[in-house]
């Protein structure tokens, strides 16, 4: 499994620390982050991460900005992702359980790294459970945009 990294300024150190995590437990990583904390769009890295995960088809994303709001706006925006902002385990559990989220967006500003580690745990253990959610998924997908 590959996963697509992108942060902007405010989610470096955080995206740090998840590339770590995800190298560790045998993930590939491709990072689309900035090198340096000076002041980015995040709509830029949004756009590359989720052109990406189309791109690739089971790729997964990681977003990371100060707040996860912008990088999940933004990503949200394209037809095929479906990217959750979550701030616990029990969310990022339920993004994949009940939603089948490609992309995941974490909050630097907001999380700290024990609770991240437990989120990144969450989300790449668990599978979407389909059923009645692939249903619901499947209208989303049909949304116009």
């Amino acid at each position: 499994m590959v996963y697509i990294l992108g942060t902007d300024h405010a989610g470096i150190i955080l995206g740090d620390f998840v590339k770590n995590y995800l190298i560790s437990n045998g993930f590939e990583v491709i990072d689309y982050s900035p090198k340096q904390a000076h002041k980015v769009d995040y709509p830029d890295f949004a756009q590359k991460v989720c052109k990406e995960v189309l791109k690739t088809g089971d790729a997964k994303g990681v977003l990371i900005c100060g707040t996860g709001i912008g990088m999940s706006i933004a990503a949200n925006r394209y037809k095929g992702i479906r990217a959750a902002l979550c701030l616990d385990a029990y969310m990022a559990k339920m993004a994949r359980l009940h939603n089948d989220a490609n992309i995941l967006c974490l909050a630097e500003r907001i999380s700290g790294l024990g609770e991240v580690e437990s989120i990144m745990e969450a989300f790449i253990h668990t599978e979407f459970e389909g059923g009645r959610h692939a249903c619901r998924v499947s209208k989303i997908e049909d949304f116009d945009s």
